[in-house]
């Protein structure tokens, strides 16, 4: 069954691609760190088959031969063999758990380096809960399998070798019954030994820290790409990932040091059971002969042989785990750069959509959207649910790429410039408000982490954000608490408007800021963006009366199309889609 089991596990191809993948790309920079281990693995085998070959000299020379003079030689002998065979257990455990736990470590890297990159898409088809499981989840699972199942593939093959020589060394015939029938004649051991206690480590806390990191920038992945922070938040993460790779080697440490522990007092407990044995053959009594010998090394055969017989199974579960990994790994945005993509420069910031079409999931949502936004304007769009605002809205910092037509930004096409340099032209603030649990000067500056404290206090006043700030216990250095849970609506929709106000970009997209809030926090509010929106080209998706008046342009959209265009006075007396829109939806906050 084993050698069956053996022979499809080198049959499975799909098994066979997963591993050679995992050595290949992530193995083999630690391939001399494995050499070590692998030394310290023959060390542990070659050992292993000493200990049974003590049996001989022992039963032998003392209980049968009873040569007072070998008491000494032997009981050395044994202390030598059991303290290298701990030593090299040692090594071998630390050397392929820093090589298991590295591999781990520069997987989640890359994988969340790979993620992070991928097109607001990716993120709305996959459930923030799926993509925390692979990095957690499967995660462990590929841990289990590299460090564990992939580890014991030499391990026991060499132990299990080691023995099978010397069984037939000993006495060929013996072995040559024992491989006919070694899985029926030996009846089931005992448990091998104790579990080991735990090593207690304080990992937790930084998994936790770790999730939630996860959780924030993936919740948060619009905000991070609109202000191309995807660097950042991989070495913010890095370094966390970093932090639980020292602690889980520290942990397998402190686990590791047991084995030379236990094997010294196993060779002592075999060295006094030696000692007395002999004392008494010495004294007339008789033992077995030297089968003794070889039932040892047969009894040392089952672990190894057993494990084995377990591995395929136990393998392919968690190259599951490694084939979902492998998947995430392989990510690609469906956003990408032409290879001679140029930099943005916005020198005026007017927006062009020219025959735009956009379809989502085979529904086509937009149908040859034609206008244009003059430089420095504010421009409202209106419409039902579901027509296509959040979508032209999206459309703008390419987070979806159109199906036909062009969108331009001072007549230059945004799929001909660089994703980076698009991206810090704009600035955008919505209604779905995201802040860090962070300190409120952190979340102010990013996106420009270098910014002074007094160009981020210029931005807080601007954003009539700064006298409330300095009200609280910390004043800038407060912690809001995750997903900003500390501050209210209004103070939280200012702190993103200091945010898109210190970026400074020429052009600004509102996604429905002030419809979440109560009429004072909205007065507050529609200030602060009074002064965000001078003298910028903006684009507003707007749900109040108040915000829609005061733009300079008003377009009307409807199934995907722009049905009308101009001002609120000229559209409430002229088009009667508009003014149903104004009596259903545009509410002034008086009238709430």
């Amino acid at each position: 069954m084993t050698r069956r089991s053996a022979i499809k596990f080198l049959q499975d191809q799909n098994t066979q691609r997963l591993v050679k993948r995992l050595v290949d790309e992530f193995a083999r920079p630690y391939f001399p760190i494995m050499a070590g281990g692998f030394f310290c693995m023959v060390l542990v085998a070659l050992m292993s088959v000493a200990s049974a070959k003590l049996i001989e000299p022992i039963i032998n020379d003392i209980f049968v031969e009873r040569h007072a003079d070998m008491l000494v030689p032997i009981t050395v002998a044994i202390f030598f063999v059991f303290f290298i065979k701990g030593l090299a257990t040692y090594g071998e455990s630390v050397s392929l758990a820093y090589v298991g736990q590295r591999i781990i470590a520069d997987i989640q890297k890359k994988m969340f380096a790979q993620v992070i990159t991928c097109d607001l898409a990716f993120f709305h088809r996959t459930s923030t809960g799926e993509l925390v499981s692979r990095f957690t989840n499967d995660i462990n699972k590929l841990n289990s399998a590299v460090t564990g199942t992939l580890t014991n593939i030499g391990k026991d093959s060499l132990m299990l070798l080691a023995f099978i020589m010397f069984m037939f060394y000993q006495d060929w015939f013996l072995a040559s019954i024992s491989f006919f029938v070694l899985p029926i004649a030996i009846l089931p051991v005992v448990r091998i030994g104790k579990k080991m206690r735990k090593v207690s480590t304080n990992i937790q806390e930084q998994t936790a820290t770790f999730t939630s990191l996860l959780t924030q920038g993936f919740q948060g992945i619009r905000l991070v790409k609109s202000y191309c922070m995807e660097t950042h938040e991989t070495q913010q993460t890095g370094k966390i990932i970093e932090e639980i790779f020292k602690r889980s080697l520290k942990a397998a440490r402190v686990r590791a040091i047991s084995h030379p522990v236990m094997e010294f007092l196993g060779g002592v407990a075999i060295a006094i059971v030696v000692i007395y044995g002999g004392s008494q053959v010495i004294s007339g009594k008789q033992n077995p002969g030297t089968f003794f010998s070889f039932i040892t090394a047969l009894l040392m055969t089952y672990e190894p042989l057993k494990r084995l017989a377990n591995l395929n199974a136990n393998l392919q579960e968690q190259l599951a785990a490694v084939s979902r990994v492998f998947r995430f790994l392989d990510l690609e945005s469906d956003i990408k750069e032409v290879s001679e993509a140029k930099e943005l420069h916005v020198k005026k910031g007017e927006i062009s959509f020219k025959d735009v079409c956009f379809s989502y999931e085979e529904k086509e949502v937009l149908k040859e959207v034609n206008f244009s936004i003059p430089a420095g304007k504010t421009v409202a769009l209106v419409g039902a649910s579901g027509a296509g605002k959040s979508t032209i809205l999206n459309l703008i910092p390419r987070f979806y790429d159109i199906c036909g037509g062009a969108i331009s930004i001072d007549g230059v096409d945004i799929r001909q410039v660089t994703l980076k340099s698009l991206l810090a032209n704009i600035g955008l603030v919505s209604q779905e408000v995201i802040l860090f649990d962070a300190s409120i000067r952190t979340n102010i500056a990013f996106g420009n982490p270098d910014a002074t404290n007094e160009e981020i206090v210029k931005a807080a006043e601007s954003a009539a954000a700064h006298e409330f700030i300095i009200d609280l216990p910390q004043g800038y250095d407060t912690f809001v608490g995750e997903q900003g849970v500390r501050l209210s609506g209004g103070q939280r929709q200012r702190i993103a408007i200091a945010r898109a106000m210190l970026k400074n970009a020429p052009i600004i997209l509102l996604d429905e800021p002030t419809s979440a809030l109560d009429s004072a926090s909205e007065q507050k509010v529609q200030r602060a963006l009074r002064t965000l929106m001078k003298d910028r080209t903006t684009v507003i998706i707007a749900h109040r009366l108040a915000t829609v008046v005061d733009a300079d342009i008003i377009f009307v959209i409807d199934k995907g199309k722009i049905i009308a265009s101009g001002r609120h006075v000229d559209l409430i007396q002229n088009n009667s889609r508009y003014a149903q829109l104004c009596k259903a939806q545009l509410t002034s906050p008086s009238q709430r």
